[in-house]
């Protein structure tokens, strides 16, 4: 079983590891139960989806039946305008088959003058405020990707108070130093303030490039378990951090194995041993 801790001023006693249902975009109803069998055994107890990932709330919806009150429920929206998130929200809603999620975020949230929208008068923002007031979700959080999304979470949080946010976190992103510091920065925040930092993309090798995709991931996964183990241990070493899973069928089961098996961080010599057995190169160097 994997270990709870609580999750921020959320107060949810949240598994360390968070099930990324992007991993269901794409699969049948039947491999989205047999996914969450691999949940239970490992007692993880979060999950994380988006309107945006394919089928993903529709393949949930049904779990929600009979195993609503046994999981802390995140969804997303990508929508950017007041009117097209609420009813995206209700859409979503419907879709995973519940009244209220636990928490409902603004998606992918790195680009300055997008932003800048999304927070502002007859943004998304705003319907996100209004789901909160209706019931239709307890907490609002926020997430964002590539090599600004410390810096712009941080930036998101001065505007908002803001429950919880998504952020990158891996070894060779954390040896950028303009990163590493920006992420340093973003951590002080959220403990000052007691917000849920949730991380993702722990086990990104590169970019597909001219490679053949083999999982569902937008970037190049580790599928080795010895060399996920190391690369999901680092991250859990980080302080006061939750860790989403892959978002593949196949290899999203291997980080929970490696997560309800932790006992130390490997060291820098060890994880340059790997990075340089398995070729692992920055997956957001082609991302601003």
């Amino acid at each position: 079983m994997i270990e709870k801790k609580v999750l921020g001023r959320i107060n949810h006693m949240s598994t360390h590891a968070i099930f990324g249902a992007v991993a269901l975009a794409t699969v049948t109803q039947a491999e989205a139960d047999r996914a969450l069998e691999v949940l239970l055994e490992y007692g993880v107890n979060h999950i994380d989806t988006s309107a945006n990932y394919g089928e993903s709330e529709l393949r949930i919806g049904p779990w929600m039946d009979q195993h609503r009150q046994d999981f802390f429920l995140a969804t997303k929206t990508g929508e950017r305008w007041y009117q097209n998130a609420l009813d995206g929200i209700q859409r979503s809603l419907e879709r995973l088959r519940v009244d209220q999620v636990d928490l409902l975020q603004l998606h992918s949230m790195a680009d300055v003058v997008e932003s800048e929208a999304v927070m502002g008068p007859g943004g998304a923002l705003q319907a996100l405020a209004e789901a909160r007031d209706r019931g239709w979700t307890r907490f609002v959080g926020v997430s964002a990707h590539g090599l600004a999304a410390p810096k712009m979470l941080k930036r998101h949080l001065g505007r908002f108070d803001f429950d919880s946010v998504l952020v990158p976190c891996n070894y060779l992103l954390m040896q950028n130093p303009e990163y590493a510091a920006d992420f340093g920065q973003l951590m002080n925040l959220c403990r000052e303030r007691n917000v849920a930092v949730r991380t993702m993309k722990a086990i990104g090798r590169d970019v597909w490039g001219d490679q053949p995709r083999t999982a569902y991931t937008w970037y190049q996964p580790l599928t080795d378990q010895e060399a996920i183990d190391k690369a999901v241990h680092w991250v859990m070493g980080q302080p006061d951090i939750f860790l989403a899973t892959a978002g593949d069928i196949k290899v999203f089961p291997k980080v929970l194995s490696a997560v309800s098996r932790f006992e130390k961080v490997p060291s820098d010599e060890e994880m340059r041993q790997l990075v340089a057995a398995q070729g692992m190169s920055e997956i957001f160097r082609l991302v601003p």
